[in-house]
């Protein structure tokens, strides 16, 4: 460990990211803080790390590929883990900051041992796009002293693609909110990004035939994303404009308060891990409407805590069925025993110290 005591850590990751910020936020407390970003910072990261503690390298990654502006900071990086002489770099995305990680600690010769923490299509796409990437993958989590998974479908691939030691939880809430208001009863909220992969089409098309059953239905799309525009258009010509409506991305407070109004939630992705957006909205009491996918049916379990929606046909009246006042509350209750981030940053850190040489 640092002689002054303590853990030195690198988070390495998009420092515009809210839930980067929430791992700062979580750390900082305990560790001698450091943050490399691929982007810039949030203006909170400014006030948890001084200058001197954070790098940005201001690029704008695709965690898609193509990612040449960001390899080309090697240097820059390497320079300035070396110089920082960490005991731990934590990185978050394992197939571009992973990367970054991996390679700056091979090229530099850092004593640092490497921390990963999968976020979803990180291992659960990527690795399947082609040889390449799966080499890459599989690099990098066998370059890492410990990983962290947040369902158990991800960390069961991560081990397939040669992961060691897996740490499982859930990228839970810093805290529950304060029971909610009133409900309204045929409110949707949605706050995915409005990108392919998480196919927000067809969450207009699961609220297309809740509005059709129910008129007085209404559903707020908060988030942004390259397929916004065509969605828009979507809305409008289905005659839907006045019952839908698109807020862009929100801050915290104003996000919370669309969860605490809203019976619903709908995510309708192709692929996720456990997705902290779903716990967030059932800690509001909110409902979720989710697609077909391991992780998800990890949260809400045989329909125990809202539906899996294979089919839009009888999807309002499997919705009407449901004594959704009950749910709102055993749904906080389950966040609350399981859904919690401050536990399992304690254990991980734990666990950290005692891979750590004297």
């Amino acid at each position: 460990m640092s002689l002054s005591g303590g853990l030195k850590l690198v988070l390495i990751g998009d420092g515009e990211s809210p839930h980067l910020l929430k791992w700062a936020r979580a750390l900082q407390p305990r560790v001698q803080l450091h943050a490399i970003s691929s982007r810039g910072f949030l203006p909170e990261f400014l006030q948890l790390l001084p200058d001197a503690r954070r790098l940005a390298l201001n690029t704008s990654p695709d965690h898609g590929g193509g990612n040449v502006a960001l390899i080309k900071q090697l240097p820059k990086i390497g320079a300035w883990l070396a110089d920082t002489d960490a005991d731990w770099l934590h990185a978050h995305y394992l197939t571009s900051h992973g990367s970054l990680a991996w390679a700056a600690k091979l090229g530099w010769r850092l004593r640092a041992q490497i921390a990963g923490s999968a976020w979803g299509s990180d291992i659960l796409v990527t690795p399947n796009q082609g040889g390449a990437w799966r080499w890459m993958t599989k690099k990098v989590l066998r370059s890492c002293a410990v990983t962290t998974s947040d369902s158990l479908h991800m960390t069961e691939r991560m081990r397939e693609l040669g992961a060691g030691e897996v740490m499982t939880f859930p990228f839970g809430l810093e805290a529950m909110p304060k029971a909610n208001a009133k409900k309204q009863p045929w409110l949707c909220f949605a706050n995915r990004g409005l990108e392919p992969i998480y196919r927000p089409e067809r969450v207009i098309d699961a609220f297309v035939r809740i509005a059709a059953a129910q008129p007085e239905a209404r559903l707020v799309v908060a988030n942004d994303g390259s397929l916004r525009a065509a969605l828009e258009a979507e809305v409008a010509s289905r005659g839907l404009a006045e019952q839908v409506t698109f807020t862009g991305r929100l801050d915290a407070q104003t996000q919370a308060a669309h969860y605490a109004r809203a019976t619903w939630f709908l995510s309708l992705p192709e692929s996720d891990s456990v997705s902290v957006s779903v716990l967030e909205a059932m800690a509001h009491g909110c409902v979720p409407l989710l697609s077909e996918l391991p992780a998800n049916r990890e949260v809400i379990g045989d329909s125990a805590r809202g539906l899996i929606v294979n089919s839009f046909d009888d999807l309002p009246a499997r919705m009407t069925a449901l004594d959704t006042a009950r749910l709102a509350a055993i749904n906080r209750d389950w966040v609350a025993a399981n859904g919690l981030f401050e536990p399992h940053v304690q254990r991980f850190l734990t666990r950290l110290k005692e891979l750590t040489p004297a």
